[in-house]
């Protein structure tokens, strides 16, 4: 192999698992709930995210009050969702782990 194949192969390899890490990720928001909120909010992940259906949270989502729903699933959790760390880190992780595990989703989480 040339050493221009090298150097795209490694490229293409590099910018593969770059974009993957950037994705929001179902299971790291069914870690953070367990870690996070399990204890705060009295309930398991599976009770949290079937408060609502898959269509609800996307439009909580799309409208930008994810937040305000997820407080009014959970108000011991209200200064979690309210902080600069939900925002920037975890809603996206904890979006996806609610939205796969919606009330008509069908799925059932293990925490």
């Amino acid at each position: 192999m040339t050493t221009f194949g090298k150097l795209t192969t490694s490229a293409l390899l590099g910018l593969s698992l770059l974009t993957s890490a950037l994705h929001a990720d179902a299971g790291k928001g069914q870690r953070l709930y367990q870690k996070k909120l399990k204890e705060t909010c009295g309930m398991t992940g599976a009770v949290f995210a079937a408060k609502h259906t898959q269509m609800e949270w996307e439009e909580a989502k799309e409208n930008g009050n994810l937040a305000e729903m997820m407080t009014e699933a959970c108000p011991e959790g209200k200064n979690f969702f309210e902080s600069d760390k939900f925002e920037s880190k975890f809603k996206e992780h904890l979006y996806d782990f609610v939205h796969d595990f919606a009330s008509d989703s069908g799925n059932i989480p293990s925490c």
